[in-house]
């Protein structure tokens, strides 16, 4: 069923989240100190491609270094990567397939905004 669900999710918009994602990705890599804004980003995308089957728990050990790297990551990439999964969710609650997928795409809106000090686990661990 999950297999099911992740290629509707990728046909109804997931492609187009994970390439804003691999963008924004490409383009924190710029700069030295953005790399592991960049690393993060490439990580959101894997996860926003496929995400059923998938959460996003709290890293227990994050600390104040991830605080501060999510406010780099939001002035980066975070404001208008949320703002894609908005308009996302607004156009897959077109069609009634797509308005469970809407849920998922703003489920993934806090996470988008701060991604460090959270993983990322299946069923079968850490991924």
């Amino acid at each position: 069923m999950r297999t099911v669900l992740n290629l509707i999710w990728v046909v109804l918009g997931g492609f187009w989240l994970a390439l804003g994602y691999f963008v924004a990705g490409i383009l924190a890599c710029i700069l030295v100190v953005t790399i592991p804004v960049g690393i993060a980003s490439f990580r959101m995308a894997r996860y926003v491609l496929w995400p059923f089957g998938k959460s996003v728990v709290k890293r227990p050990n994050a600390g104040a270094g991830s605080a501060i790297m999510n406010g780099i990551w939001f002035v980066i990439a975070g404001w208008w990567l949320a703002l894609i999964h908005v308009l996302t969710a607004l156009a897959q609650t077109l069609t009634i397939v797509g308005i469970a997928n809407a849920w998922v795409s703003l489920k993934m809106i806090p996470v988008t905004c701060f991604p460090f000090g959270k993983q990322i686990v299946n069923s079968g661990g850490v991924l």
